[in-house]
């Protein structure tokens, strides 16, 4: 393994400690928004927790991720998903509002937390922590393609929730294509177009913050 090769699976290990804590803040936003709807189930099985561990999926936390670094020619792009938070959409006390909000309670904490990595980048260049800087706006960036990943209206992602209340599905038809969804969701990141479709929203989002808090 050369220097270069090595470097790169080092960012990505970085890449992949901030990608755990930002999917841990993202599922306690679903929990936390779920409870204020009228829906414990998530509190019950503890979830409304920033405990990693309890947000941990198999294949969206850990094999998805960590192929993504070392797997040859995958570059850097680096994304994944956490155990969905479980939802019981009868104690929602409106059901079709609520399951909405629940689902954008996750892209809206990575937006959050974008916008205060963001701060912290301008107050690191303010001390002359360039890298506390650099280290920020990676994880800035890394927050918000997580938040419009999920946007894609692909089960179990967040954006199929909007979808399945725009056509009125069915949970039951829901569920079942939950349950296969992962195998589409890695198929459709595979295509360059969805590819450059999310890094044009990410990119252009991120300017937009680097422009607001004059970080470079």
């Amino acid at each position: 393994m050369d220097a270069n090769n090595s470097s790169l699976i080092v960012e990505g290990l970085i890449s992949y400690l901030g990608l755990i804590i930002l999917l841990t803040f993202h599922e306690f936003g679903h929990a936390w928004v779920a409870l204020k709807c009228g829906d414990d189930t998530a509190r019950l099985q503890g979830r409304v927790s920033l405990n990693p561990v309890v947000h941990i999926d198999p294949i969206g936390t850990v094999l998805l991720p960590l192929l993504m670094i070392f797997l040859p020619g995958a570059g850097r792009f680096l994304i994944g998903w956490a155990k969905p938070v479980p939802v019981n959409p009868y104690n929602l006390r409106n059901p079709r509002l609520d399951d909405i909000l629940v689902a954008m309670a996750g892209p809206a904490m990575n937006v959050v937390l974008a916008v205060a990595l963001m701060a912290l980048a301008r107050a690191g260049l303010l001390v002359h922590a360039d890298q506390l800087a650099n280290l920020c706006v990676d994880m800035a960036r890394l927050s918000l393609l997580l938040c419009f990943f999920n946007l894609i209206p692909i089960p179990p992602l967040d954006g199929s929730h909007v979808l399945r209340n725009l056509t009125n599905m069915s949970w039951e038809t829901y569920a079942n294509f939950a349950r296969f969804g992962f195998i589409a969701v890695i198929v459709v990141i595979q295509i360059p177009i969805v590819r450059e479709v999310l890094w044009f929203a990410v990119h252009g989002t991120l300017v937009l913050l680097a422009m607001i808090f004059g970080v470079a």
